[in-house]
């Protein structure tokens, strides 16, 4: 009987430690984000709200399995530029930068190269499509749709 409780102990035990190991590796070179909270959520402002809970995992994505990605058209070791799955014009790529960057107001000295990483891609898609008149957005706080850098080349 005690053997059988032990050994069920050292399973969740096992289970628990594999689990925390896994999060560790996945979350691993993320930029840190409001945590989860139960209680008070909105009084201390420790809420993940859907943007930030989606930049989270676009990073561990882009970090951890960037061949996965549907759309892919071009990637470099620090970029990957992907058709926007919701167009807002006839050409429309996401130009996104590999190292977790939540937005423009984050930038630091260490991402200069991820920044001309992208800006060369942006601009090798605009020499393979040919493009004369073209869009290169981002947008801050607030009015992001995900809460990380990326960048839309768009054409009409």
């Amino acid at each position: 009987m005690i053997a059988m409780r032990l050994r069920s102990a050292l399973l969740w035990v096992g289970i628990f430690l594999v689990g925390f190991l896994l999060g560790a590796y996945l979350f691993s070179g993320t930029q840190r984000r409001p945590i989860f909270s139960v209680t008070d959520c909105h009084l201390k402002n420790l809420c993940m709200d859907q943007k930030q809970l989606l930049g989270l995992f676009s990073s561990v994505g882009l970090q951890k399995f960037p061949g996965v990605l549907p759309g892919i058209v071009m990637e470099t070791d620090k970029t990957v530029a992907i058709k926007d799955p919701f167009p807002d014009a006839p050409t429309d790529y996401a130009i996104i930068p590999k190292k977790d960057i939540t937005d423009i107001g984050q930038l630091g000295n260490d991402d200069r190269a991820y920044l001309d990483d992208a800006y060369a891609v942006i601009d090798q898609l605009v020499a393979k499509d040919h493009l004369k008149s073209y869009r290169v957005i981002t947008n801050g706080p607030g009015y992001q749709d995900v809460a990380y850098l990326h960048f839309h080349l768009i054409a009409y």
